[in-house]
């Protein structure tokens, strides 16, 4: 069975970046490991921080989606004007397809949203900027 995953991204107005998937969205078997990836880009000139939280919806297909590597898991930094790619690889657990109440479930999507972050590693950037 497959699954359509859609990617959808969001980012708080506090936050001065420009942030997209860069497809919209792919077909996985369950049990295949799926990757994607968002572009991310600095709209100031000096360094920024951003930590991203995301969901999965319907919200019943959560315990399904498992996310093997994700920019997510950790603060991302962006130098002045920087733009990245920031993959995502994950699998859809073949579970789903043993559990009756998920049989109308033919799309999952994935939502990211990137809110500012203070830290240490932010400083530190800011202090080597300016002090360049």
């Amino acid at each position: 069975r497959t699954v359509r995953v859609q990617f959808d991204a969001d980012t708080s107005r506090a936050l001065p970046w420009y942030f997209e998937p860069e497809q919209r969205s792919i077909e996985v078997h369950l049990g295949e490991r799926g990757i994607t990836a968002y572009t991310a880009r600095n709209k100031k000139n000096e360094p920024t921080a951003g930590t991203a939280i995301y969901n999965v919806t319907p919200a019943k297909a959560g315990k399904y989606f498992h996310k093997i590597q994700c920019f997510c898991f950790d603060e991302q930094i962006l130098a002045a004007k920087q733009k990245v790619s920031m993959p995502v690889l994950f699998f859809v657990d073949p579970a789903m397809d043993e559990d009756p109440n998920m049989e109308d479930v033919k799309t999952i999507t994935l939502s990211y949203t990137f809110f500012p972050a203070n830290s240490k590693a932010l400083d530190d950037a800011l202090e080597a900027f300016y002090n360049e």
